[in-house]
C-alpha cells in the first residue's frame, strides 16, 4: 500500500516544521511553495534598512531539506483548493492529489480597505518587499541631496512608518540611526542628521501586545534616537507626494506601512469560518471544522486561541509549535491514536528599537535597555537556519556595532532609473 501523500502549502516557519517533523515518517511529502526559499522573516527589517543581505536571513528549500529523502519541493504557486476531491490546482495548470493537506500559506498585506496605497506605502513581509523598501529609502537621501527646491528636499528627507508594533518600531528606529550615524559626512549638500523620521500608530501606544511599562520605555528609546512618536491618530490618505494625519497634509517622499496583515487568500478557498482578517477558525487539533480532518491550517493563516480564550500571535515560535504539532497528529494517526488538541507556550516576547535598545517581556520577566538587545541578538541568531547564516549575520552585526556601518547599501542601476524613468545609457 502506497504511504499516504501530504502535501504542504507555504516553506515559511510552519510548513517547514511540520515537514521535518514527518522526517521519519512513513508518508510522501510534496512542499509547495512560490518562491525557492525560507525566510527568516523577524529579520527582514535588517535587510530593508541595509543592514543585511537577502542571503544573509534566506536558505534555499531544497538545500535544507536535502537529506530528508520523503519530501519532494516543488516551486509553484497553488491558486484553488478543491477540498472535496482532495486536488490543488498550480498557475501552471497542473493539478495535484493529496490525502492530507497542510495549509501554512501566511499573510499578506492589509491595508484596511485602502489597497491603493499599497503603491506608495510598501510594507514587509517577502525578500522582494525588503530590497523595495531599501531602494525607496536610500533613494530618498539620493534625491534630497540632488534637489534645489527647499520644501522639496524636505519631503524626500520625510520618513513615515505606519504602524507601531514590533515591525513599525524596529523599522523607524533603524532608520533614525541610519540618518544619524550610518551617513554622517557622505553627503555634500544635505545633512543626513536632519532627516525627519516619524512612527504613527492609530492606538494610544506603541508596542501594545507588550505590558504598557515595556511600551512606554520603547517610546523613550525611540524618542532618543530621534523619531517621532505619534499615537492616537490613524493616517487618512496616502499618495506618491505624503499622507494625512489628523487633517493635516504633509509632504513625504517614504511612507512604509507596517500596520496590519491578512492572511493569505487560499484560506477562504476552503469554505470554512473565517475572522476579521481571513484566518480560518480552526478546530483545536488545528484541522478545518466541518467534517474536514484531513485538512490543517497553521501559522497566519489559522485563528486560534489559548484555553483562555486569548488569540495566539501570529509570531514565529507559534508557526514552529503549530507545525510540529500538526507533525505529530499525523504521525499519531498513523499508529491508530486518537489526536490531541494544540496547546501554544508563549515564551515571550522581544522588539529591538536600535543600537543597545530593547524591550523583552520573557512570561513575567521583564527588561530593556543594553541587556535586552544583547538577548534579542542572541535569541535571533540562535534561531537562524544554518551555520553560515548565523556566522554571517554575527559577524556583521559585530562590524555595525562597532561602526554603524551597515554594508549592503547598493541600489542596482536599474532601480534607479526605474525610479526616474531615464532611459538606459550605453555601455562604455
Amino acid at each position: 500500500m502506497a504511504p499516504p501523500h501530504v502535501v504542504v502549502v507555504g516553506g515559511g516557519f510552519g510548513g517547514l516544521w511540520t515537514t521535518r517533523g514527518l522526517a521519519r515518517a512513513d508518508v510522501r511529502i510534496t512542499l509547495i511553495d512560490r518562491r525557492n526559499h525560507h525566510l527568516f522573516q523577524p529579520l527582514l527589517y535588517q535587510v530593508a534598512t541595509a543592514g543585511l543581505s537577502a542571503p544573509d536571513i534566506a536558505a534555499p528549500l531544497r538545500h535544507i531539506l536535502r537529506g530528508q529523502r520523503n519530501v519532494e519541493v516543488r516551486l509553484g504557486e497553488v491558486v484553488a483548493i478543491d477540498a472535496a476531491a482532495r486536488t490543488l490546482a498550480l498557475a501552471d495548470g497542473t493539478r495535484l492529489a493529496y490525502d492530507l493537506l497542510v495549509l501554512a500559506s501566511g499573510a499578506t498585506h492589509a491595508y484596511f480597505g485602502h489597497d491603493d496605497w499599497a503603491a506608495h506605502a510598501p510594507a514587509l513581509k517577502t525578500l522582494d518587499d525588503a530590497l523595495e523598501v531599501r531602494r525607496r529609502v536610500l533613494l530618498a537621501f539620493e534625491r534630497a541631496e540632488a534637489a534645489d527646491d527647499a520644501a522639496e528636499r524636505a519631503a524626500w528627507l520625510h520618513f513615515a512608518v505606519v504602524g507601531g508594533g514590533p515591525t513599525g518600531v524596529e523599522l523607524a528606529g533603524t532608520l533614525a540611526e541610519i540618518a544619524r550615524h550610518t551617513l554622517r559626512g557622505e553627503f555634500r549638500r544635505i545633512d543626513p542628521s536632519q532627516a525627519r523620521v516619524r512612527l504613527i500608530e492609530a492606538g494610544p501606544r506603541v508596542l501594545a501586545t507588550f505590558p504598557e511599562r515595556l511600551s512606554a520605555k520603547a517610546r523613550r528609546q525611540l524618542e532618543r534616537l530621534g523619531v517621532e512618536v505619534v499615537t492616537g491618530a490613524p493616517v487618512g490618505a496616502i499618495d506618491a507626494t505624503g499622507y494625512v494625519l489628523a487633517g493635516e497634509r504633509i509632504a513625504a517622499r517614504t511612507v512604509l506601512w507596517a500596520a496590519g496583515v491578512a492572511a493569505s487568500p487560499l484560506a477562504a478557498m476552503l469554505g470554512a469560518p473565517c475572522d476579521r482578517a481571513g484566518r480560518v477558525q480552526v478546530a483545536p487539533d488545528l484541522t478545518v471544522p466541518g467534517g474536514r480532518p484531513e485538512i490543517f491550517v497553521i501559522g497566519d493563516a489559522a485563528a486560534v486561541r489559548t484555553p483562555d480564550g486569548h488569540p495566539v500571535p501570529g509570531v514565529a515560535p507559534a508557526a514552529k509549535q503549530m507545525g510540529r504539532h500538526v507533525a505529530r497528529t499525523i504521525r499519531d494517526r498513523l499508529r491508530g491514536r486518537p489526536s490531541r488538541p494544540f496547546r501554544y507556550r508563549d515564551y515571550g516576547n522581544l522588539a529591538t528599537i536600535g543600537r543597545r535598545a530593547a524591550v523583552v517581556d520573557l512570561r513575567g520577566v521583564r527588561f530593556s535597555g543594553v541587556l535586552a538587545w544583547w538577548f534579542w541578538l542572541a535569541a535571533h541568531v540562535f534561531f537562524l537556519i544554518g551555520f553560515r547564516n548565523r556566522l554571517i549575520v554575527l559577524l556583521n552585526w559585530a562590524w555595525a556595532y562597532l561602526t554603524y556601518q551597515r554594508h549592503a547599501r547598493i541600489v542596482l542601476e536599474r532601480e534607479a532609473r526605474a525610479d526616474t524613468g531615464a532611459a538606459a545609457a550605453p555601455d562604455g
